[in-house]
């Protein structure tokens, strides 16, 4: 295997220290980046980690100095916009370097959600029933949109402004929360509007440029939330370790699927991310409908999805017989294979 000298991106915030001793790894907010860092360098290559915020000076001065093979971008903005990261991923392309993950035009139709869903829905791959309300304007629900409705930030990604309150079954509601969605500090964004679809959460790992390797389905499970809540991926059910040791809330490969449905759920997500002009590695997010003969209805797609060690991600590689050493080499490998021309 070849050595390589890789430039590793990543926030400036998240930038592990030389020393974790006494440090609790597993809660930690740079968890990512650390599992990755320490295990390329366990790889035997050479990694220097680049902190980035809103400079690209940063990184043009690190290729210079470093002359790295490729750079592992771990970056999911620039100047705290999330919509940014295509741009830094041009950036690099315009200098030559090869990098891992998703190319600029994949990360721009995978971030806007409504891009996302009118795409699919050319292809005739089935989205849930949707509206978009740009910023500045008031929502106006058209009969075929039936409630109930979840409403959503058309840009953010990791469940930011999704709670139980997402789900709204009137008028009223749906206007309070495009409000909140429009106008709330931590979102600020346009609204996606979209009908709720009771049923099974379940994520399937991509990995590839042109050909494309599918790992086994994995599954959200929500099946000891309360009675009244609706099981769906909030920021607290995603981030709150103790909210999710309260409802027993795990992600594990998802089970009582015939090999049918295996496939075809597994043949959507290549659809998927092909018509996305994803590459590199992504997480395709869907639901299987509880009442509709298990009908498949695609939620987004995530490229560059998260990457630590023991997240969805790396535990259904590990399914597919990749450790995560080998399934960070593939990434790299995918990088330096790249030809920019999808």
């Amino acid at each position: 295997m070849r050595k390589l000298r890789i430039l590793a991106l990543m926030h400036v915030d998240l930038v592990p220290p030389k020393d974790v001793k006494g440090v609790d790894l597993s809660t930690v907010s740079w968890k990512t980046e650390f599992d990755v860092l320490e295990t390329l360098k366990g790889l035997g290559h050479q990694v220097f980690p680049v902190g980035v915020w809103n400079d690209l000076g940063v990184i043009r001065d690190a290729i210079e100095t470093l002359k790295p093979h490729i750079a592992f971008n771990l970056l999911e903005e620039f100047a705290s916009q999330s919509t940014y990261d295509q741009n830094v991923v041009s950036y690099l392309e315009l200098l030559g370097l090869p990098y891992t993950g998703c190319n600029p035009r994949g990360l721009m139709l995978a971030r806007d959600k409504g891009w996302t869903k009118k795409i699919l829905s050319y292809h005739r791959i089935s989205v849930p029933e949707f509206l978009v309300v740009p910023i500045r304007r008031t929502v106006k629900r058209p009969k075929r949109l039936a409630f109930p409705l979840i409403v959503k930030s058309m840009t953010e990604e990791a469940s930011l402004g999704i709670s139980q309150a997402s789900i709204v079954e009137d008028d009223e509601k749906l206007r309070e929360r495009v409000e909140f969605i429009h106008h709330s500090n931590t979102v600020g964004t346009a609204a996606l509007v979209e009908r709720y679809i009771e049923g099974r959460e379940l994520y399937v790992g991509v990995l590839g440029n042109t050909r494309l390797q599918v790992l086994p389905i994995w599954e959200l499970v929500l099946d000891d939330m309360p009675e009244d809540a609706k099981k769906i991926a909030t920021a607290r059910v995603k981030w709150s370790d103790k909210y999710q040791k309260k409802y027993r809330i795990r992600s594990q490969e998802a089970k009582g699927l015939s090999p049918e449905l295996q496939h075809k759920i597994q043949n959507v997500a290549k659809r998927v991310y092909r018509h996305l002009a994803l590459s590199g590695y992504a997480r395709i997010d869907l639901r299987l409908a509880e009442n509709d003969q298990n009908k498949i209805y695609i939620l987004e797609a995530n490229p560059n999805a998260q990457l630590a060690y023991g997240e969805d991600l790396a535990d259904s590689a590990e399914r597919a017989g990749l450790s995560y050493s080998d399934l960070l080499q593939r990434i790299l490998n995918l990088g330096l294979r790249f030809q920019g021309n999808l």
